[in-house]
């Protein structure tokens, strides 16, 4: 059995869950390699989960929101002892500009062939939300992001990237697409009412960047006009956040939670409000779940959604569009149902692991030659 070393900045923690890096390690182990994963976390430690999984976790120290960012001074070096301890077959970094992928430098160095996978170009293609956050992420980015790419011998993005910045990195030849995927099978496509009480989720975490703010702020005033209307938000958030203490008498906070098909099995509408994103697992899992998908034109979402048919987009950070389409949700069942089986059905033609499972064994065959 082969194995796949997976360098990633997090694994699982209620605020530094990676699920990109979750969701292929699970592909990659069904395509029958071994993963092991070297990372960050809140405590450094070893666990072994299965014959097939191996995590490894080096303590940082994690500046929050709007940074998002761990620190974890001999990150390199411990990924270099995991190499050597466990010989890996192929080596894959995920996400570019964590802490976490500077150990793509230090292994090139050291003439390892590194695959490098993210779904978005921090400070260029991706932005936080705040001035001097996005002038710090564009000097990284131009700086030892590009370095750290020019360290690879392949770079895999989830979505699309524009043509001119992968020209102009000098990375075009050495890039390709190949989309997380997702298994479609654990998220139920029953039949949903076509009236009576209307929920509109969000999944992900309480974060500047995800704009929940946007959410509600379009969203609860169409409550007082639509009392059938049902309010939710999902995922990980300080138990003093301010949203929470705007909001909470029209919006159910469920906190996190490990049953979201059953979430999504209960939802009518789900709204992705991202002001950057790169391919979000949570628009997936939603779209697989034969929602009424409504996103911001932004980063993956595009790739995902086609306008007006498997979902709707809107211009980021535009809250009366947002409340227009929910609006339009609301009003119309037929259209939600009719969008959330385009959507359905455009995951299992072009996202399902059946279909992304056999570029990821192809690239992994050839790295490993």
């Amino acid at each position: 059995m082969k194995t796949i070393l997976l360098i990633s900045p997090y694994w699982k923690e209620p605020h530094r869950w990676m699920v990109s890096s979750v969701k292929l390690a699970e592909l990659w182990q069904r395509l029958g390699y071994r993963v092991v994963v070297a990372c960050m976390g809140s405590e450094s430690g070893t666990e072994r989960v299965s014959e097939t999984l191996t995590i490894h976790r080096k303590k940082d120290f994690f500046l929050p929101d709007p940074w998002n960012y761990g620190i974890a001074f001999g990150f390199s070096g411990f990924v270099r002892r995991i190499v050597r301890e466990e010989k890996p077959d192929v080596i894959v970094a995920n996400k570019i500009l964590f802490w976490s992928s500077l150990s793509v430098i230090a292994l090139r160095l050291r003439r390892f062939r590194v695959v490098l996978l993210t779904d978005a170009l921090v400070g260029i293609t991706w932005w936080p939300r705040g001035f001097i956050p996005k002038i710090c992420a564009a000097l990284y980015a131009w700086t030892l992001g590009a370095l750290i790419m020019h360290c690879a011998d392949r770079i895999v993005f989830f979505h699309p990237q524009p043509e001119r910045i992968l020209n102009r990195l000098g990375i075009f030849m050495r890039s390709r697409v190949i989309p997380t995927g997702i298994d479609p099978a654990p998220y139920s496509t029953h039949s949903r009412a076509l009236g009576g009480a209307v929920t509109a989720t969000y999944i992900g975490r309480l974060e500047s960047v995800k704009g929940v703010d946007d959410f509600l702020a379009a969203a609860v005033p169409l409550a007082h006009s639509y009392p059938q209307l049902h309010i939710q938000v999902t995922g990980w958030k300080k138990e003093d956040h301010p949203l929470v203490a705007h909001y909470g008498k029209f919006v159910t906070f469920t906190g996190l939670r490990d049953d979201v098909p059953e979430i999504l099995a209960h939802t009518d509408i789900f709204v992705l409000p991202s002001h950057s994103e790169g391919l979000s697992n949570a628009l997936m899992e939603a779209m697989a779940s034969g929602c009424g998908c409504i996103a911001s034109d932004t980063g993956g979402n595009a790739f995902l959604i086609q306008n007006g048919v498997s979902g709707f987009l809107f211009p980021v950070g535009d809250r009366q569009a947002l409340r227009a389409h929910i609006e339009r949700l609301i009003k119309d069942p037929a259209k939600r149902r009719g969008m959330g089986e385009a959507a359905r059905k455009r995951i299992e033609e072009k996202f399902s692991w059946e279909v992304v499972g056999k570029d990821y064994r192809e690239l992994f065959e050839n790295m490993s030659k």
